[in-house]
């Protein structure tokens, strides 16, 4: 038996779908259904939502980053263990990059690949019959993707409804759900997004008022018959990222989140050991472990307590003496010399690497990444393409003197220069990586 799957996707960001996702997928667990949530593309945070919703972890689906054998592996595997799988797309169902057929990283690829019907969430505030036009776009857009059903969300009144209603559904369109303006249901956000599902006050209760609202608004047994059978084939786990050793000591806590489900899924898979400690509390890498892995999140907000873990601050340093370590995105900035804070205030980090970030100082930077490692590191061996993702809003204020791990490029492959540091056994970039090239 392999799961049924709907994709929720929507014009753009900010239309509701997150908040559909959720409530759907809390509304089918509270019926005894096992559903699972999927993610279109690069996101750390709607998977812990996910997660808490179902007590399943989610899944990153990404037709770029991952190689069509990968992408169905984790597609697979997903349907495997579930009766629903409900993928979320990232921003518009139909944005990604110029690339390949199919290898856009838009959730429509998927949709595509593996002939799953899409439901549309239609944010109508400010408008009414015009939502037709709308919906009448992406049913027409790409012949390959079949838009099954609309939800309207921040409606206004029952006669705004009806009014979008009856325009949609004289296209042949059905509307399965219609859900009234609430702002308390708006999930909260930051910077890099989404505040993460372990920080969210009361989630469960949260989540609860999501499925309430889902099970008000949607009629959850029009949703079951439009999902489609997943039936992914050629399925191969040969782009993975390998275990970057047998027991990987791996900070996590409010500072250091951002890992993805299918990377740590794949390492135990593998056979290895994940042994998690938390800098924020000053605990330091287990010296047993073979590798250090510092993960993106937050360190940002958390400068000045990092700045006095001297335990963190003194075992990771003898850590990297005889072992490697690794940080990622938020966790290379913690390896720097310092880091400033969005109040200018600079606090000294570990001090393994030579640079120094700026939080203060914000640029955006966000976008795929492919990598071509210039030595060993826990990524992988030098000369390996990794593929991955970069978004964040710190800059580098002080570049320092390491080598540097990458040569890094763009999605569509336009040279974006020498990136990232290494000293020793220590290693790290803005970088977060997906999978290898293949």
């Amino acid at each position: 038996m392999t799961a049924r799957a709907i994709v929720i996707g929507a014009p753009r960001s900010g239309s509701g779908k997150t908040s559909v996702t959720i409530g759907l997928l809390r509304a089918f667990a509270r019926r005894g259904v096992r559903v699972r949530g999927a993610k279109s593309g690069p996101d750390y945070i709607d998977p812990a939502f996910h997660e808490a919703a179902t007590g399943l972890a989610g899944v990153n689906l990404d037709s770029w980053a991952m190689a069509p054998p990968l992408l169905n592996a984790l597609a697979a595997q997903a349907a495997s263990e579930a009766d629903l799988v409900v993928l979320e797309s990232a921003m518009g169902l139909f944005d990604g990059i110029p690339a390949a057929a199919g290898r856009s990283g838009a959730a429509a690829d998927l949709a595509a690949l593996y002939r799953l019907p899409a439901l549309l969430v239609l944010d109508v505030s400010g408008q009414s019959t015009t939502a037709a036009a709308v919906a009448k776009g992406f049913a027409t857009y790409r012949d390959d993707v079949h838009i099954a059903g609309v939800v309207l969300n921040r409606l206004g009144s029952e006669r705004h409804r009806r009014l979008c209603t009856e325009a949609i559904e004289a296209l042949g369109l059905p509307v399965v759900g219609a859900v009234m303006r609430d702002p308390s249901l708006t999930v909260p956000e930051r910077h890099l997004g989404l505040v993460q599902a372990g920080e969210h006050p009361d989630l469960m209760a949260f989540i609860d008022r999501m499925a309430d609202m889902v099970e008000r608004s949607l009629d959850l047994d029009a949703v079951m018959r439009l999902a489609a059978p997943l039936r992914p084939s050629g399925v191969d786990f040969k782009a993975a990222l390998a275990p970057p050793g047998q027991r990987i000591a791996m900070a996590q806590d409010a500072a250091f989140s951002f890992v993805y489900p299918h990377v740590v899924r794949r390492w135990r898979d593998q056979g290895a050991g994940i042994v998690p400690f938390s800098p924020l509390a000053d605990e330091a890498p287990d010296r047993d472990c073979d590798v250090c892995w510092l993960p993106g999140g937050y360190p940002e907000l958390h400068a000045g307590r990092l700045a006095a873990a001297e335990n963190f601050r003194a075992g990771t340093r003898a850590f990297a003496e005889a072992k490697p370590v690794h940080g990622e995105c938020g966790g290379f900035m913690v390896l720097g010399q310092a880091l400033e804070d969005a109040d200018g205030v600079a606090h000294r980090m570990l001090g393994l690497l030579g640079h120094s970030t700026s939080f203060a100082r914000r640029k955006m930077h966000l976008g795929y990444r492919q990598a071509r490692l210039a030595a060993d590191c826990p990524l992988g061996p030098s000369g390996s393409l990794i593929r991955g993702h970069e978004f964040h809003y710190a800059q580098v204020t002080d570049p320092g003197r390491d080598a540097p791990l990458a040569d890094l490029a763009d999605g569509q492959g336009t040279p974006l220069g020498p990136a990232g540091g290494r000293r020793g056994r220590v290693s790290g970039t803005f970088f977060h990586a997906i999978a290898r090239d293949a």
